[in-house]
């Protein structure tokens, strides 16, 4: 079927909004109709060429919608459903096994090969081959081909929430939360420090606030995002530009018991690192230039027990912690919503730029209807 959908072409013009046509579904698969979806960094990473997917391509992977058709294998949801979105996964390597599909050995393939896994298109433009089935989706579309293993139902007790409020949970906000719920496992009583205040940053936030983690430092250069994150659970809030290593050495003498990383810079990650406790862990998300090292010192490293540990989407096992995230939304403690800026999906090109600027944390495209 033909459908409109949002083309990046590079970071050297806009995106733009034309007709594709969509692939026949295939057993495992589901034909969503988008209601909504969330702009994450990691679009703009594919932008900008610092991820290997091919352009041009249809991005977007926090997508929300109905489902209007289902391959014969599909066990997720069926017809008439409000689900959300999230990553692929192949569901057989040993990761997917120890229900760790983020860090699938078939990632790739199945999320970034502008394919499916098998190399077959999912969507065509002009009767030629589309780059497509970005994190099994492809969410900046009217409509979207989704898979078994990435679409979660929206849960009967969420029925008043609104998807366009539910979009951003697949990715960014999933990613934030489980790094300190799932991946950090942080404990109650236990300082953290979160580096960088954008949405990964801020659902940490919250989640820190749910773990009763203690003090919760939030850093970043934004005054107005420090000030949102201390309404969202942080106890202290340093502008990085103002000496927040020596500040937060003040507030935790003794250290960090957790410190995040979502700013992908390796300095600020070599900082962070320094200043943890004993068995203290650095987690970190940021997308890093490539060419990027880190340096610690072997002895500080080793001697007091200290991990540094990679996170790839909060150590989600997709639905089960997806709707635990929704059950904390609806007992009001994990108020995202204050992150949101919605715009139509044509202002695709604006609600980028008001990202990138920091004048909204999390930006939504309106696409369709729910009804």
């Amino acid at each position: 079927m033909e459908v409109k959908a949002a083309v990046c072409s590079g970071n050297t013009e806009p995106f733009t909004i034309r007709n594709v046509t969509l692939d026949d579904l295939r057993p495992d698969e589901l034909r969503i109709r988008m209601v909504a979806s969330g702009i994450c960094h990691t679009d703009m990473a594919v932008r900008d060429q610092q991820l290997p997917v091919p352009l041009p391509v249809v991005l977007g992977h926090e997508g929300a919608g109905i489902v209007e058709e289902v391959g014969s294998n599909v066990t997720s949801a069926q017809p008439g459903d409000r689900v959300v979105m999230s990553f692929n996964s192949c569901g057989h390597c040993p990761s997917c096994d120890a229900e760790a599909p983020t860090y699938c050995y078939d990632f790739f393939p199945h999320n970034w090969s502008g394919t499916r896994a098998d190399g077959s298109p999912t969507l065509f433009a002009d009767g030629e081959p589309m780059n497509g089935n970005f994190f099994g989706q492809s969410s900046f579309a009217t409509y979207a081909i989704a898979h078994d293993r990435n679409v979660v139902k929206v849960p009967d007790s969420a029925s008043d929430i609104p998807l366009e409020r539910l979009a951003p949970i697949g990715c960014g906000l999933m990613t934030g939360a489980g790094a300190v719920l799932r991946s950090m496992k942080v404990r109650a009583g236990m300082p953290i420090a979160v580096f960088g205040a954008g949405t990964v940053g801020m659902a940490a936030i919250m989640a820190a606030k749910i773990a009763e983690a203690n003090p919760i430092i939030a850093v970043d250069v934004n005054d107005e995002r420090l000030a949102l994150a201390k309404e969202l659970g942080a106890t202290h809030a340093f502008n990085g530009r103002d000496d927040a290593p020596g500040k937060i050495r003040e507030v935790c003498p003794q250290g960090l018991g957790y410190a995040f990383d979502t700013t992908g810079i390796n300095t600020v990650i070599e900082q962070a690192w320094s200043l943890l406790a004993p068995k203290g862990v650095v987690g970190m998300v940021g997308a890093s230039d490539p060419a990027d090292e880190l340096n610690f010192n072997e002895a500080m490293f080793m001697g007091g027990g200290r991990t540094v540990m990679g996170i790839l989407g909060g150590d989600s096992d997709v639905g089960p912690f997806m709707l635990e995230l929704i059950g904390y939304h609806l007992e009001g403690r994990f108020p995202f919503e204050k992150l949101i800026g919605y715009f139509d999906f044509g202002q695709i090109n604006e609600a980028i730029e008001a990202s990138e600027s920091g004048k909204v944390v999390k930006p939504v495209l309106r696409i369709g209807n729910e009804s």
